[in-house]
């Protein structure tokens, strides 16, 4: 059976539980969320947990990440240093250039991945502001774009829309 490797967001290991459930569920996998620690939230602290959770995936396995789960995996995907996976799903991911939060240790400035990268927000988002989603779309030209008119951070009543969505 694939996987749905789920990185949460900072502290959010029980709250992004029911995205990582529900997507897995409408995708038929089976869900690994690590755990990653709040104590040290640096980007080098949180890339070798998914580095080593990247390298174990297996063909056919599924990755999503949200919100700062999804700004680090997005700088490991860019180190281009594994072919798996063939996409990644990216949801309520802030932009820390100086455009948005201005947080030099977690922006993403390239290159682009070359898998593809769907992102998903919400516009009622109340933690990660709606205009992050267009900032990344310009640094992430390749990646299709998926704006949710409501569900907030956690993407509540449009886990299907975003399975459906999913490129296998």
């Amino acid at each position: 059976m694939r996987r749905l490797l789920y990185f949460h967001g900072a502290g959010g290991f029980i709250d992004d539980r029911p995205i990582a459930e529900g997507l897995a569920d409408r995708l038929g996998c089976a869900v690994e969320m690590p755990h990653i620690p709040d104590e040290d939230m640096s980007f080098e602290a949180w890339a070798t947990i998914v580095r080593r959770c990247m390298d174990a995936m297996k063909s056919g396995d599924l990755v999503v990440a949200h919100s700062f789960g999804a700004s680090i995996l997005l700088r490991v995907l860019a180190e281009k240093r594994r072919a798996i996976p063939s996409n990644a799903v990216l949801l309520a991911m802030p932009d820390w250039t100086p455009q948005g939060w201005d947080v030099e240790d977690y922006a993403f400035t390239g290159p682009e991945p070359e898998m593809a990268l769907a992102l998903h927000h919400c516009r009622d988002d109340d933690v990660v502001p709606f205009a992050h989603l267009k900032l990344h779309s310009i640094r992430l030209p390749s990646a299709s774009v998926h704006e949710h008119r409501s569900g907030g951070h956690q993407f509540v009543g449009v886990l299907d829309t975003i399975a459906a969505c999913w490129t296998v």
